[in-house]
């Protein structure tokens, strides 16, 4: 799929209402720490997870999308509040496809970003297909947006900046963190 022309690309950014992500190689830079005892530690960025923090602030939907199973997946995907989980998805399509029927949202308003073969059945599908820096070039070529950050060191963050520029939503969003608030009188 070739990329979108940078005015339709602004258009289908602005219509977001979803945004799904897969975690291994896209919310981390895709390496899996494995201890005795199983899988121990994954690495996210807080950069990425206050992204993800703006973007449910704008009153997007998040969603994360994930053939493994991790309960360290499920313990981030609760501290930023997300709305679904799905861990253990062989079809990453069908999966978005079910959050979207069970959020009433069109596949044409929602965002899948993901780094490797198993995420392009959600990007062929997604309104906006999405890569990271660093993502298989056979995901990359079918992306309408790549970053230029890595992978779990920046590019969800820069992905939601977008997002939220696309939509008008990004000086509300800077605002609210550069006004000053005067301390209330003691």
């Amino acid at each position: 799929m070739p990329p979108a022309a940078p005015d339709t690309l602004l258009r289908r950014a602005a219509a977001i209402a979803l945004v799904a992500l897969d975690v291994d190689g896209t919310l981390t830079d895709g390496r899996i720490f494995i201890g005795p005892a199983g899988e121990a530690m994954k690495a996210f960025s807080v950069h990425d997870g206050f992204g993800l923090t703006l973007l449910r602030e704008a009153g997007v939907k998040l969603a994360i999308i994930t053939a493994r199973q991790s309960s360290i997946v499920e313990l981030r995907a609760a501290e930023l509040k997300l709305d679904a989980v799905v861990q253990g998805a062989k079809d990453k399509g069908a999966a978005l496809a079910g959050l979207c029927q069970r959020f009433g949202i069109p596949l044409a308003q929602t965002a899948f970003v993901g780094d490797d073969w198993a995420d392009l059945s959600a990007m062929a599908i997604a309104g906006l297909p999405a890569s990271v820096a660093g993502a298989a070039p056979e995901v990359r070529e079918r992306a309408h947006w790549v970053s230029q950050a890595p992978a779990g060191r920046g590019a969800v963050r820069e992905f939601a900046e977008f997002l939220l520029r696309a939509r008008g939503g990004f000086d509300a969003a800077l605002a609210r963190y550069t006004t000053h608030r005067p301390d209330p009188a003691p």
